[in-house]
């Protein structure tokens, strides 16, 4: 997984565009993740989140998934499981002290982010991770995220 995950930082730009195409399809499906159910189509809907974004990213399933933010580099896999830049044990090399073998994961969020349209958002301070949400869809929160604006006005 780790030469994949690796490959796709450098490719950020690609999956970002692939990203910006998917979302809005996610999103448009929201009558049917809401007819079927939320707690149903979670199980279906995370296989495949997990399959592919767990080949691709090396992906934890954190339910919070923030590759967007992070040039495709998925801070769950840091050792130290850091949500906001690096640590201060970076090697000289670019490498994580805690696994010397293995590129921080920040040095190539960096990376990747300097690829990306949208790269500045790794600037973006992100919340801690909210363990109960582990396993979960993060492809579901953001069509229901997205949808919750729209009840409002109704």
């Amino acid at each position: 997984m780790y030469p994949i995950r690796r490959w796709a930082v450098r490719h950020a730009r690609v999956f970002e565009r692939i990203y910006l195409m998917f979302e809005p399809v996610i999103v448009r499906l929201q009558p049917i993740w809401k007819t079927v159910g939320y707690q149903r189509a979670e199980k279906p809907v995370g296989m495949v989140e997990k399959f592919s974004k767990g080949l691709l990213f090396d992906c934890k399933m954190c339910g919070q998934c923030i590759l967007s933010s992070t040039g495709m580099s998925c801070p769950m896999n840091c050792p130290k499981t850091l949500r906001n830049g690096p640590c201060g044990g970076v090697q000289q090399n670019g490498n994580c002290e805690v696994k010397p073998d293995m590129r921080c994961v920040w040095v190539d969020a960096w990376d990747g982010s300097q690829k990306m349209k949208g790269g500045g958002q790794i600037h973006v301070v992100q919340l801690p991770v909210d363990h109960s949400l582990k396993g979960s869809s993060s492809w579901l929160r953001v069509a229901r995220a997205a949808a919750e604006p729209q009840q409002e006005h109704k």
